[in-house]
């Protein structure tokens, strides 16, 4: 309810700007001042403006809140534009724990400033006639539905789970020298579960062969369990271009996929 009423007010109070009959028509209009970024073309071209024009930032990763501002997923930069560009989400921008909403045509106006004054705090996408920040958050105004509150178990996950170290040697591999262990071996109906499937490096594997740890007298780091959160958000929250999404990762909705 505090996100929400928090939201309404911002929309109040802010300068956010209705894109009429759309974004390109608005713009269009607008066009005399050559300081607005021209992103009609963004609107009227959709995916394949984004495909052929823009560059850098695209591989950036956006936070997507439902309409009532719980996560849902993490897709790239290119598709929040896209949905932005159809105007099927706004952007959500947060600062010192409050946050404002912008359609893309505003959003663009102000990546001028943000440009100026704090360019290394953005993922940029560049064309040939202009810049625009990449949203850290998105928002899809007319969906409303969570993702299944469960961590796909899969080999990235599990890797991103035990930071690509070894859970018998302890020392941290590329992702192409490691393997995946069954704790307990299959040969003695090991399931494939998050609790008995650990990172292990190719020397520990071959020397624990089809033998538990007990048996191969060798010892886990850790007890392999199911992650909480999404270990490869939790890996991005370490990076400070993406401390906003923490005001809206509670942890009952940390089921957040990549896509």
């Amino acid at each position: 309810m505090h996100r929400k009423s928090q939201a309404s007010r911002s929309k109040r109070t802010g300068k956010r700007k209705k894109a009429g009959n759309g974004i390109g028509a608005h713009l269009k209009n607008n066009q005399q001042d050559e300081h607005i970024p021209s992103t009609g073309s963004l609107a009227a071209a959709g995916a394949r403006e984004l495909s052929n024009g823009f560059s850098d930032g695209l591989s950036a990763k956006v936070l997507v809140l439902n309409r009532h501002y719980l996560a849902s997923r993490v897709i790239s930069a290119k598709h929040a534009f896209i949905l932005l560009a159809r105007e099927v989400a706004e952007v959500i921008h947060a600062d010192d724990g409050s946050f404002a909403n912008y359609d893309l045509m505003t959003w663009a106006e102000l990546s001028e400033l943000q440009k100026e004054f704090e360019p290394d705090r953005h993922d940029w996408v560049r064309t040939v006639r202009f810049h625009i920040a990449v949203p850290r958050i998105i928002r899809l105004t007319g969906y409303d539905k969570l993702p299944q509150q469960r961590v796909k178990l899969n080999r990235r996950n599990l890797f991103a789970r035990d930071h690509n170290q070894c859970q018998y040697c302890g020392h941290r591999f590329t992702t192409s020298e490691l393997s995946i262990d069954h704790v307990i071996p299959r040969t003695q109906n090991g399931p494939d579960t998050w609790e008995n499937l650990v990172c292990s490096c190719v020397r520990c594997n071959s020397r624990k062969g089809g033998r538990t740890p007990a048996q191969a007298n060798m010892k886990l780091i850790r007890k392999p369990a199911v992650p909480k959160r999404n270990p490869l958000i939790s890996i991005k929250l370490n990076n400070k271009k993406y401390a906003s999404w923490k005001t809206f990762l509670d942890e009952a909705y940390w089921s957040v996929e990549l896509r």
